[in-house]
């Protein structure tokens, strides 16, 4: 039977706040008794129950961090006298042990629900709390009495999954709310489910970004449950994994970085693996908290990353002398700068193809995202970085700010990761229409662009037709963005003197009307543009803004100056063009005298239409 429940019951919870101030009064005394009860195997521990009641029911922040933290004490003494994790004892014992068990998981369930709860000081005490505990369970995992592993450093990985749970898909606090705020919740579930910033941010610079063990378990653990979870029940899940992961601003490039430690005993040197030419039944490789199904998936994900790093660089397995990563222990994996690699890759390989599902605007946001940091913070820690190029080349089909920052993505893989995409320029050409020189991301293309076309082994058919395409997009485009092309264009043929053809062609050899320039095709070395000329920068003399007919002129001129700073007419505007002009000092003052032939528009009565011109119109307005 039950134990008897000690708390009051529900009839007389109705009787109002008395009752729940003296439920919290008794949380010291409930306390006591627990604490006792733990450092005494002969005490009962029933009162755990009453105290967990008590954290869950509370309404009142401040009486519910008051029952959190008097649980966590209680844990603290269970957990550091054994009576949790004693592998010996008879059935009572282990039914006593079990009992325990269920108590803590509801507790860190609790704490994991409340990391999405209202009152700021309550979400970060869960998260500190749910990390102490992580700390003092694998403490009391590794120095576990009656196990054959007592000796080796352990870390409790079925705590921290619930941690990880709570990360990525946020449930909501189980603190009960009034009828006015539930209402509230319930207006703004569309926000629901996503990452508490202050709890993320607490995340990734108290602990993963500090820590080697749980940066490395954190990224294992993140990409295979992010797998396992339903896109229909928790769609923001994607989102709250690229969001840690996006501020992970530390990952050891040497394995002498590899040595802080939130569990103290995994910082512990690791033994060397055994030779191939021993029993392998020698070889104790499982853990205490993974089971048999678990170590086989972990052998096959390693092994992955491991042969393809061994094809590609044959030496690769000298320079890990713990040997190949399929074969290590999860201590000498934590020790090996080539496993915190693998699961860097593998965490990034399983998120990437998750944000590109959903809403159209949803998913962009997320794509964006992704590919700012691309270059910078996940292709230098991957075991490959071409492994990335799939989704990257699939980013630039969206085209706007994706495509472009996919662009560059594929340009980094090109340049230092020796990827062989052929038709990396075509797609780039593809991207000069009309609406690149209207929409905001504008300099952002200009900056991309000069950046891809700044070898001098290009192809001068395929710069000729780069300079054209802008040339000619420039006749509708606004002046802000003609005072790119100019000294955009300057600059590349410049740097490429046979292009120089293309600006000294004169009419008794080159007509207008008759440009072989072909703006229809699509492959950027077929457009003849070679064979054109910029005519239509040279119509911009007679622009109507000076600055625009002023900097145009620069093409009559001998190239003896040199390259233009890109960067100093890339962020131009209508106002920003407007306020030059209103504050440039005149140097030559305006012609103002002049003769004005008198003309009457609107004559009177006494004037006859022939002295007004003849006009019939204003024959009309004329009345006698």
């Amino acid at each position: 039977m039950a134990p008897r429940s000690s708390l009051p019951t529900s009839s007389k919870k109705r009787k109002g706040d008395a009752v729940e101030d003296e439920l919290y009064a008794s949380i010291p005394q409930l306390e006591e008794q627990l604490v006792a009860a733990a450092s005494s195997s002969k005490s009962s521990l029933n009162p755990l129950a009453d105290l967990l009641d008590i954290a869950v029911n509370a309404t009142d922040a401040q009486a519910l961090s008051k029952a959190v933290y008097a649980l966590y004490r209680v844990f603290v003494v269970i957990i550091t006298n054994g009576l949790l994790l004693n592998v010996a004892g008879n059935d009572e014992a282990r039914a006593v042990r079990a009992w325990i068990q269920v108590k803590l998981n509801a507790y860190t369930h609790l704490l994991t629900g409340l990391l999405k709860d209202e009152d700021s000081t309550v979400k970060t005490s869960s998260l500190r709390i749910l990390f102490s505990l992580q700390k003092h369970l694998s403490t009391s995992l590794s120095k576990a009495p009656g196990s054959s592993n007592g000796t080796r450093p352990e870390f409790h990985l079925s705590h921290f999954r619930q941690i990880v749970n709570g990360l990525l898909l946020s449930p909501p606090s189980a603190r009960s709310l009034s009828t006015s705020k539930r209402q509230k919740v319930d207006n703004d579930s569309p926000n629901d489910g996503y990452l508490d910033s202050e709890v993320r941010d607490l995340f990734v610079d108290s602990w993963l970004s500090e820590y080697d063990d749980i940066r490395w378990f954190f990224l294992r653990e993140s990409a295979g449950l992010l797998a396992t979870y339903s896109k229909d029940q928790h769609p923001h899940a994607p989102a709250n994994h690229l969001s840690i992961l996006e501020r992970l601003t530390t990952f050891p490039t040497e394995i002498s970085e590899v040595n802080k430690w939130w569990v103290e005993e995994l910082g512990v040197r690791p033994p060397k693996p055994k030779s191939a030419g021993q029993d392998d039944d020698e070889d104790d490789t499982k853990d205490l908290n993974i089971d048999d199904a678990d170590e086989e998936n972990e052998d096959d994900w390693r092994k992955f990353f491991d042969e393809q790093e061994t094809d590609e660089n044959p030496k690769a397995e000298q320079k890990n002398p713990l040997g190949r990563l399929h074969k290590l222990t999860l201590h000498q994996s934590l020790h090996s700068l080539s496993s915190h690699k693998a699961v860097f890759t593998r965490a990034w390989l399983n998120l990437l193809p998750m944000l590109s599902h959903g809403p159209a605007e949803y998913t962009k946001g997320l794509m964006t995202r992704a590919l700012n940091i691309m270059h910078r913070g996940v292709m230098p820690h991957l075991t490959r970085a071409v492994m990335v190029m799939d989704w990257v080349a699939s980013c630039v089909d969206y085209g706007g700010t994706v495509g472009l920052l996919a662009l560059n993505a594929l340009f980094i893989l090109i340049k230092e990761y020796n990827l062989d995409y052929p038709s990396f320029y075509t797609r780039l050409y593809a991207f000069l229409d009309r609406d690149v020189l209207h929409l905001k991301h504008r300099a952002r293309f200009f900056r991309m662009t000069e950046l891809f076309l700044s070898s001098t082994l290009l192809p001068v058919t395929l710069l000729a037709s780069f300079i054209k395409r802008l040339a000619r997009l420039s006749l509708n485009a606004p002046p802000a963005a003609i005072v790119m092309i100019v000294p955009f264009t300057y600059n590349i043929v410049k740097k490429h003197p046979s292009l120089m053809a293309m600006i000294h062609r004169v009419d008794d050899t080159f007509e207008a009307a008759n440009d072989p320039f072909q703006a229809n095709e699509k492959n950027p070395t077929l457009t003849n543009a070679i064979e054109s000329s910029l005519w239509e920068l040279y119509s911009h003399k007679h622009h109507y803004h000076s600055s625009v007919s002023t900097l145009v002129r620069i093409f009559e001129e001998a190239f003896t100056k040199p390259n233009y700073a890109l960067e100093d007419f890339l962020d131009h505007t209508y106002g920003t063009m407007y306020e030059s002009e209103g504050k440039r000092r005149i140097k030559k003052e305006p012609a103002t005298g002049m003769e004005v032939t008198p003309f009457t528009y609107f004559p009177g009565p006494a004037q006859n239409l022939d002295e007004a011109g003849g006009d019939k119109v204003n024959g009309l307005w004329v009345f006698s």
